[in-house]
């Protein structure tokens, strides 16, 4: 068990100092320490124990990303030139997120569990706080910046990596996975399995008994932000846009616990949950500027839900989630709902999926009016709520042998639910 205390010295080596985006001291004209950070950015700074390390920090460290992050905030300082600038973050982005999968797929044993998804989150945050607080020695403004921070962003979540092989016979599907969500005191140490088993999947050839399916994968923020910005349909849309497009899209994020739950409807609809930033947001569903999005007010799974359910995985059980709610015609929006498991009524508003009202059912609502959209009606697409996953038993200690085996068992069953479609 690898706890806070554990931990000091191995965080001392990475010399994790100056600010939290900025993993090595670095020359004071390069970066602005005291420039705002995100409220994400910001957990870079939290604890389990007073006066312990920074748990983000530490789980870099942990996942040998550290020498990476120092490597990038030293290698920014030296951009003179714009577009060599967006150039190198892009690649940066891109790098970092093969360096992800390559870890979390890797055949060797590792000092720490290659199905932890954590690292991956951190370094980014430990990046984009780097860039938000970059002194470049050209004029940079602020929509600029934003958009290298973007740019940035979506290369290390895999949509700079998400183009599938040309090759006849192979079928394809795409995923989504989520960053570690709910992260306020103690629980600074989540994980998420759904973006494990993202990790886990892209650019994987799976033997299937009706042929070879070829995975990419993609993790998408739990940012109602980040979902305004077209990054759901960034991914699914420049799939369809492909000449060799998916077969199937599973978007996948963490849901109840003790089950999987193949979910029948997606509604659009928010319900206004915190995210990330602790930002609220409530309302239909809006639209990403240049993708076909249809004004459905409810969307229903394609996913052949029988056949995973019937695949014999384990060890948790696979179910068809049939809710749902609505606000009746005539009824007023934000009135009591109307929730049941049979259809939804025409006309009808659409208040909560069958997974909810937060981003899982916004990722399913939005892949799937793409697919609509672009009359791509012979593609399977749907969401997978995998199980929710526990924390470790010793609340000073990042991980445990507990916490890590039941984080690869729901990774490892994901897999087999993805093949099974």
């Amino acid at each position: 068990m690898k706890t806070i205390a554990g931990l000091v010295g191995l965080i001392a080596t990475a010399s994790l100092v100056v600010a939290p985006g900025v993993a090595q001291a670095q020359d004071a004209h390069c970066y602005d320490t005291t420039a705002p950070l995100t409220v994400e950015e910001q957990r870079l700074d939290d604890v389990l124990v007073p006066g312990g390390p920074a748990v983000g920090p530490a789980l870099v460290a942990l996942g040998g990303f550290d020498g990476r992050v120092g490597d990038f905030t030293a290698k920014l300082c030296r951009q003179i030139v714009a577009k060599q600038a967006r150039q190198f973050v892009v690649n940066e982005g891109n790098a970092l997120w093969k360096a992800a999968v390559a870890r979390a797929q890797s055949a060797k044993p590792l000092a720490h569990d290659a199905y932890d998804d954590r690292p991956l989150y951190w370094a980014r945050l430990q990046l984009t706080s780097a860039l938000r607080q970059w002194k470049p020695r050209f004029a940079l403004s602020v929509n600029d910046r934003a958009k290298l921070i973007q740019q940035f962003d979506w290369a290390s979540r895999g949509l700079s990596d998400a183009a599938f092989p040309v090759r006849p016979g192979v079928r394809r599907i795409a995923v989504t996975g989520f960053d570690p969500f709910q992260l306020t005191g103690t629980n600074v140490r989540r994980a998420n399995p759904a973006g494990a088993a993202a990790l886990q999947l892209d650019g994987r050839e799976i033997d299937t008994p009706g042929g070879k399916v070829v995975v990419q994968a993609a993790v998408l923020p739990v940012l109602w932000g980040g979902f305004d910005e077209g990054i759901v349909e960034q991914f699914y849309g420049s799939a369809l846009q492909q000449r060799n497009r998916p077969d199937g899209f599973v978007t996948i994020s963490q849901g109840r616990p003790d089950r999987f739950d193949v979910e029948r409807w997606a509604a659009r609809w928010r319900g206004g949950s915190p995210d990330n930033n602790d930002v609220r947001t409530f309302g239909s569903v809006p639209d990403a500027a240049g993708w076909p999005q249809p004004a459905t007010e409810f969307i229903e799974t394609s996913l052949p839900h029988q056949k995973m359910i019937d695949a014999g995985t384990g060890p948790y059980p696979v179910v068809l989630n049939r809710s749902f709610c609505e606000w009746k015609v005539g009824t007023p929006v934000g009135s009591q709902q109307d929730c049941r498991t049979d259809e939804p009524t025409p006309g009808a508003v659409a208040a909560v999926g069958g997974g909810g009202d937060y981003l899982s059912n916004e990722s399913m609502y939005r892949a799937n009016r793409l697919r609509i959209g672009y009359g791509a009606t012979e593609v399977l697409g749907g969401h997978l709520h995998t199980p929710v996953l526990g924390q470790p038993a010793d609340p000073a200690a990042l991980t445990d042998a507990a916490f890590e085996n039941q984080r690869r068992a729901i990774a490892d069953q994901v897999k087999a639910l993805v093949s099974a479609v």
